[in-house]
């Protein structure tokens, strides 16, 4: 098992609240791919979205605080972004190529991942198969982000790498984990 931790960094001159952490780990065995999440710190400041009666397939989750990670497969343009509200609330999107040609994933019919609200802790872990964007062993690129929102609707974001003079998630150069 091809297993990771990371550490998210906010883009450079965010204001962000105190004490403010995005860890968490990422590993991959053949085609199942474990991602988890852990926003800790002061997180009375931050706007998490309370759970979701049943949670569904939404758009523009990116909006507010929401958990992603991006995959692309080494050997063509093509990838897929995952967006994953602590609401329970999901999408997933695949693009030809730099922010070009988005489309809803339909290959995903369920996202379905595990959140934990803790007083100064937010855990979010998902178990993907990926039997239908990636063949069995096949290389892939990830980068790792999210959108944290605070109380006051100021919004930062934070990624693995931050490659570019703005905050841009879709930047090929930034799927800087391989798996």
């Amino acid at each position: 098992m091809n297993s990771q931790a990371f550490s998210l960094q906010p883009f450079p001159h965010t204001n962000l609240p105190a004490n403010l952490q995005l860890t968490g780990d990422i590993a991959r065995r053949a085609q199942t791919l474990h991602i988890r999440y852990v926003l800790s710190g002061d997180l009375s400041k931050i706007a998490i979205a309370p759970p979701a009666k049943i949670p569904t397939r939404q758009h523009e989750l990116w909006q507010e605080t929401c958990f992603e990670f991006f995959v692309g497969s080494q050997d063509s343009d093509r990838y897929w972004e995952f967006n994953l509200s602590p609401s329970g609330d999901w999408n997933v999107y695949r693009f030809n190529g730099y922010r070009q040609g988005m489309q809803e994933e339909t290959a995903f019919t369920v996202l379905p991942f595990a959140v934990e609200a803790q007083l100064e802790a937010h855990t979010l872990s998902l178990e993907l198969n990926l039997a239908a964007i990636a063949l069995d062993e096949q290389p892939l690129d990830v980068a790792i982000t999210a959108v944290v929102e605070s109380q006051d609707s100021e919004v930062t974001y934070w990624a693995l790498a931050h490659t570019g003079s703005e905050a841009d998630f879709h930047r090929r150069d930034s799927f800087v984990l391989n798996i």
